[in-house]
């Protein structure tokens, strides 16, 4: 609505004669004003009525069981069963006299839920971006032993095999015994434990996780093959020769009559401590472990420090090594450090590459990861491994 125009006359002095002119304009236009406004009030009033209208026409719905959908279609709070057994139609059906047959519209439920018929598509799903790995097991054998390196594929070594000491007194002038000393040269083969897999090129630029995702896995495995084969391997083939196949077998002379496992693993550090070299470790399965721990004495006391210890395994005051790579009811006692040495010729690496077959072509690549190393048993006396399984505990 424009602003109301006022004459040019009465910017300045109004003269007399034009003053009944003046008001006469002034009523006209304040006259023509308020009928635009009370036109404009009406069509206000018409709005405002029929939106009053609508609200009352939904609620009136809304009382009756029946809404309105946005496309105009009505729904029906209650379930199909409830309209067909409430319809006009269905009453129609009871009242009539013969065989009759009628149509009752069904109204859609109003209801929005979760579902993928409702509201599911909207929900967006909360994604935790952790990545829970498949369980992995202590890795510990190769900590007790001794290291070293190499950049040869065979490693060569002199042990020990007799010591015949004839050293005595001697008189003055009398001959002088002689002793003798056997050595044999043994070699231990350098071992390579390798494994690989492949994956998109896509999925490695993408998902910066995956990376060290993968590169965790399959260091890990290279892991678990090493502690089997640093404890089991046979020297078949490519496997490498083990602790437990140069082992000196245990030997029960010593035990008491009615052992206990303790007992036993006591009579092995005794055994191993004859090579002259300090037992380091107990290697035992680690099940075995927890049921040694429960063990207790005729007072049903904990022979350890029970449930609230917190000190490192160990017992008869050496380090014990739990691990799932020695079977259950066998045990492995030494001089780890001296008895064996681990020679490393090369260490665990990740390599990545795109030319292994139609990998460029396909854009995938081939992760590889590998590692070379060697073991010497260099004192197998000082390596005790057997059987306590039937012992009590």
């Amino acid at each position: 609505m424009k602003p109301m125009q006022f004459p040019r006359a009465l910017r300045g002095p109004v003269r007399a004669e034009t003053q009944e002119q003046l008001l006469a304009q002034m009523n006209a236009a304040v006259g023509d004003l308020s009928t635009k406004l009370k036109a404009r009030l009406s069509g206000c009033e018409e709005t405002v009525q029929n939106l009053v209208d609508g609200m009352n026409a939904m609620q009136r719905s809304i009382d009756a069981g029946v809404g309105i959908s946005f496309e105009g279609v009505p729904h029906s709070r209650n379930s199909w069963g409830e309209q067909v057994v409430s319809s006009e139609q269905i009453t129609e059906l009871r009242n009539a006299a013969g065989r009759a047959k009628v149509q009752i519209p069904l109204a859609p439920r109003a209801e929005i839920t979760s579902v993928e018929t409702g509201a599911g598509p909207l929900i967006a799903p909360e994604r935790d971006t952790r990545v829970v790995g498949l369980p992995r097991r202590r890795l510990t054998v190769r900590a007790l032993l001794g290291r070293a390196t190499t950049s040869s594929n065979l490693i060569e070594y002199a042990r020990q095999t007799t010591r015949d000491n004839q050293a005595a007194t001697v008189a003055e002038g009398a001959l002088k015994p002689e002793s003798d000393l056997g050595f044999e040269i043994k070699q231990a083969k350098v071992a390579t434990i390798a494994h690989w897999l492949k994956t998109s090129r896509q999925a490695m630029d993408d998902a910066g996780q995956l990376r060290s995702i993968i590169d965790s896995e399959l260091r890990y495995g290279l892991a678990v093959v090493e502690e089997n084969q640093l404890l089991l391997g046979d020297g078949v083939g490519s496997n490498m020769l083990g602790l437990i196949p140069q082992a000196t077998a245990y030997d029960p002379t010593g035990e008491p009559v009615t052992p206990n496992k303790f007992d036993v693993l006591l009579n092995a550090i005794a055994q191993a401590e004859a090579a002259n070299l300090p037992v380091t470790g107990i290697v035992v399965n680690n099940i075995d472990w927890m049921r040694l721990q429960s063990l207790k004495d005729a007072q049903d006391r904990y022979m350890g420090e029970g449930p609230m210890g917190s000190t490192m395994p160990s017992a008869w005051g050496i380090d014990v090594v739990p691990s799932s790579a020695i079977a259950s009811g066998k045990f492995l006692v030494g001089a780890f450090a001296d008895a064996a040495t681990v020679y490393d010729r090369m260490n665990p690496v990740v390599l990545l590459s795109t030319e292994d077959g139609d990998n460029f072509r396909r854009n995938m690549v081939t992760v590889l990861c590998e590692e070379r190393l060697a073991l010497a048993v260099r004192r197998p006396e000082a390596l005790i491994y057997g059987d306590y399984s039937a012992a009590a505990g």
